[in-house]
């Protein structure tokens, strides 16, 4: 089988994600679409499980307590050269683009990646551009998103996740409260 023809049989998926519960939602999300799933929090976690298991997709977080997903991604092209990768993060931005195309990942998302964002991409033959979502994230539910992500980074810290986001601390602690929009 060549690298351009996927067998949409073959639905193996490497997950290397630091966030646990990002990463545990990420798999079941996928289970749901039909992936045989192998979730891993680091890089040396991945590397075991890809080399075991040997996955036609991964699916690699940027930033991860041990390194930096772009490590991880000549030697999963060594283990299958045919491997769709892509790489999430929270800190999106066209020089980081560039280096995951650079490293030989398919696509490059960031966070809150949506999973049939994720899927679509994966799945979109080599050469075409996944489809336009058909029920996108509004503004709200994205900007709620990434204060999430900011807020559990920070340890759950309202002060230094007010001070990272520009933002008054009550203002910060009034949109915490809130329930996520849709």
């Amino acid at each position: 089988m060549s690298d351009t023809m996927i067998d949409p049989t073959e639905k193996s998926l490497l997950i290397v994600e630091d966030d646990k519960a990002f990463r545990t939602r990420l798999a079941t999300s996928m289970e749901r679409r039909g992936f045989t799933v192998f979730a891993a929090e680091g890089i040396e976690e991945g590397a075991i499980l890809a080399s075991q298991n040997r996955p036609r997709y991964a699916v690699l977080d940027m930033k991860l307590e041990d390194g930096n997903g772009l490590d991880l991604v000549p030697s999963l092209r060594q283990i299958r050269a045919d491997m769709r990768i892509i790489i999430l993060t929270g800190y999106g931005n066209l020089a980081s683009a560039v280096a995951a195309v650079k490293a030989g990942a398919v696509d490059f998302l960031a966070k809150p990646a949506d999973p049939d964002q994720i899927a679509a991409a994966l799945l979109t033959p080599e050469g075409q551009t996944p489809p336009v979502p058909e029920n996108p994230m509004s503004a709200d539910r994205v900007k709620w998103e990434h204060i999430q992500r900011v807020y559990e980074m920070c340890d759950r810290n309202v002060s230094e996740t007010a001070r990272r986001l520009n933002m008054h601390r009550r203002t910060l602690q009034r949109i915490l409260a809130k329930r996520s929009p849709q």
